[in-house]
């Protein structure tokens, strides 16, 4: 079986987080630092900001889950670009706040539409940058018109998790050309991704001091297992492998860019992060049924708020090529069948 479907880098963990991970495994019968004390101060120096800025979970998913519960009412609101990664919808929804949906542009989202959409009651505004499941990303231009024009009482949550992927010139570094100059937003970064420990599950973001105690109020008593904090320290400063992986990465998009296109499909273009999005027709699940009988899992897309799409994870040049000529076949049985 070949997955392609969780966004998962294709390579594990650094060598310093192995030798980290091993070098703990006897002291496994004591709990975690429960706040996360040296991973805090780590990433506090890395990023150039202080201690309590720094909000830890596990996987950055959990940053959004602890920050709805503490700033979310029932009758509030949280508006995000659609589609794009469902937490945000979910978690408003489990706390009886409504979720605005806002249309995506050209796969991207679109900042004048999301503004439009902020009222009295809106407490979140998400953007996701690159989004998550399409892939594109929006300008710095666009997000510094956003933030010059977004009401005082909405926090704004920049969600990077695929932040480390990213070569445009014209991305928005959301800690260096947000938080340090003083807006009110939440950045979102994680492990899971480039750093190879999605099966560890670490995410943060940064924010302002009374942003992250309120997240700490509600947060999970040992929240992130120390084995995962010991990898995630350890992973910090090989900025050679970063760039090593990254490179990769991009030329396995292009890779699946280069596949999907020739086969007629439209994907959303340009992609910036580890996954290229593909429209396969009206509804998905009989193409992802049928690669999953190939022995590739790829994520059909319609709990995103894409029913007619796929999401597929960049893989090794060996699995890429694989999962093209799986979906080569798919599509001409589908053809043959009709």
């Amino acid at each position: 079986m070949i997955k392609l479907a969780s966004n998962e880098g294709q390579f594990g963990p650094f060598p310093e987080a192995l030798k980290a991970i091993a070098r703990g495994v006897p002291e496994l019968n004591r709990y975690p630092d429960g706040g996360a004390y040296r991973l805090r101060t780590a990433l506090a120096e890395k990023h150039g900001v202080e201690f309590e800025n720094i909000a830890v979970a596990a996987g950055a998913d959990a940053v959004v889950m602890y920050l709805s519960l503490a700033v979310l009412d029932p009758g509030d609101d949280i508006v995000c670009g659609w589609p794009s990664f469902p937490s945000y919808v979910l978690d408003a929804i489990k706390l009886a706040a409504e979720p605005k949906r806002v249309p995506l542009t050209e796969h991207r989202y679109d900042v004048e539409a999301i503004l439009g959409e902020i009222g009295p009651r809106t407490k979140l505004v998400y953007l996701c940058n690159p989004n998550n499941p399409t892939g594109k990303m929006i300008s710095r231009e666009e997000v510094e018109s956003y933030f010059e024009r977004v009401p005082e009482h909405v926090l704004t949550v920049l969600d990077e998790a695929y932040f480390e992927y990213v070569d445009a010139p014209d991305y928005h570094d959301g800690i260096e050309e947000s938080f340090k100059r003083g807006r009110r937003v939440l950045v979102l970064r994680t492990f899971s991704k480039i750093y190879g420990l999605a099966g560890l599950r670490v995410g943060y973001g940064i924010a302002a001091p009374d942003v992250v105690a309120a997240i700490g109020k509600v947060k999970n008593a040992f929240d992130i297992n120390q084995t995962a904090q010991d990898a995630a320290l350890a992973s910090l400063g090989n900025d050679e492998e970063i760039a090593r992986r990254r490179e990769l990465t991009a030329e396995g998009r292009t890779q699946l860019v280069d596949a999907c296109e020739r086969l007629g499909l439209t994907v959303a273009a340009p992609a910036v992060a580890n996954f290229v999005y593909v429209e396969v027709g009206e509804d998905s699940r009989p193409v992802f049924e049928a690669l999953l009988r190939e022995g590739v899992i790829v994520r059909p897309l319609a709990p995103f708020g894409a029913p007619g799409a796929i999401r597929v994870t960049v893989g090794t040049s060996e699995e890429n090529d694989l999962f093209a000529a799986a979906l080569e076949r798919v599509l001409e049985t589908a053809k043959t069948a009709l």
